[in-house]
């Protein structure tokens, strides 16, 4: 039996500049656990995979395509492949999610312009 504690991962260098560390990384599925802390977002982005984004802490706002919408605790979040997406923290309080890809990434993921 594999286990990891979240808080002896370490912090990824990445190109959002937010706290975010991989549990679980292999070809079949990566997860990784990001913090935003009040008023950190991501940078808009396309992956090239199918991403779940579910909830743990907090509430925020996220971006897929053209929709916007204010998510919170115990919610998941689908994002296809290809598709612009990104994630807000406009409140007071940490933001923290869970990223699921499946299966792991092959190829980069595309960042545009703000």
């Amino acid at each position: 039996m594999i286990t990891r504690k979240l808080s002896e991962m370490t912090i990824m260098d990445n190109a959002h500049g937010v706290d975010a560390r991989n549990l679980y990384n292999t070809e079949n599925a990566v997860v990784t656990v990001i913090t935003l802390e009040s008023v950190q977002s991501l940078k808009k982005h396309m992956t090239p995979v199918d991403v779940a984004f579910y909830v743990l802490e907090g509430i925020g706002v996220v971006e897929i395509g053209e929709e916007k919408q204010e998510v919170q605790k115990d919610t998941l979040i689908e994002s296809p492949k290809d598709v612009l997406h990104c994630r807000y923290n406009e409140s007071t309080e940490p933001l923290r999610f869970m990223v699921i890809k499946a299966p792991g990434p092959t190829k980069r993921t595309v960042f545009v312009a703000n």
